[in-house]
């Protein structure tokens, strides 16, 4: 029996989704894979440092593989560094199956399986269109624990970046931002909690604002790379560093 890829983020969604297979899968046949962005060595998007994704695969006691990205890759570049390092896994490991922490994105879910399907492997979505208020109360309840590391302006203030996911926050998001931060609101590191073993040494370190340029998508797709719009228009994040404790 093949083993399973697991898509880790290390943020709250991804840690639900775990918690949900491990209930009927071993550690040992599962396998994380993360996006890196190799010019900088963090977690892409998230911008998480490389030690902190190692020290979280260590105390799951999984073990992790990742996919290293340029600076900034366009569609294509990414399309084809994934699915070259798929078919790797899939041939290595006889993958049968991807695993992701998708709530209700059925365009993002769609993508997915087209991606997956062209290595011959399924995909599983273990919170999909799970409501997202009982999730991260489910998270706040089972012991997880997650510093806020990324925050898109367009959603929440800067004075969100950093802060611990638990009932304050809650009370605090404004109306019409998604609890769990399904449409990008924010990202998160998940430093404890039922799935690992131990918890997880950081300190906080500064607040930086990045803008973004985003091309949006047509529906209209060549090949296998999607078309974009003429519609462009800038977007800020606010990154809150996550800083390694190392032990003496």
């Amino acid at each position: 029996m093949g083993k399973i890829l697991f898509n880790w983020s290390g943020g709250k969604d991804s840690s639900l989704a775990l918690h949900e297979v491990l209930k009927h899968t071993a550690r040992e046949d599962i396998i994380l894979f993360t996006s890196v962005n190799k010019s900088y060595g963090r977690i892409s998007m998230h911008g998480v440092r490389m030690q902190l994704l190692h020290a979280q695969a260590e105390s799951l006691g999984i073990r992790l593989e990742t996919l290293l990205l340029p600076e900034a890759p366009n569609m294509m570049q990414y399309n084809q560094l994934m699915q070259e390092r798929l078919q790797d896994l899939v041939e290595e490991e006889e993958i049968e199956t991807a695993v992701f922490g998708d709530i209700f994105l059925q365009d993002l879910r769609e993508y997915r399986e087209q991606q997956l399907a062209k290595v011959g492997i399924k995909g599983e979505f273990p919170i999909w269109k799970r409501d997202t208020t009982d999730l991260i109360h489910s998270f706040i309840d089972l012991g997880f624990r997650a510093a806020l590391v990324c925050i898109n302006e367009r959603f929440l203030g800067e004075n969100f970046a950093g802060r611990e996911i638990d009932s304050s926050f809650l009370q605090d998001l404004p109306d019409g931002v998604d609890p769990c931060g399904e449409n990008g609101e924010y990202h998160s590191y998940v430093y404890a909690g039922p799935i690992f073993q131990h918890s997880i040494d950081f300190t906080k370190g500064e607040t930086v604002r990045r803008t973004y340029q985003v091309q949006e998508q047509s529906d209209e797709e060549e090949g296998d790379v999607c078309s974009l719009s003429d519609k462009n228009y800038d977007t800020g994040f606010f990154y809150t560093d996550l800083l390694p404790v190392l032990s003496s």
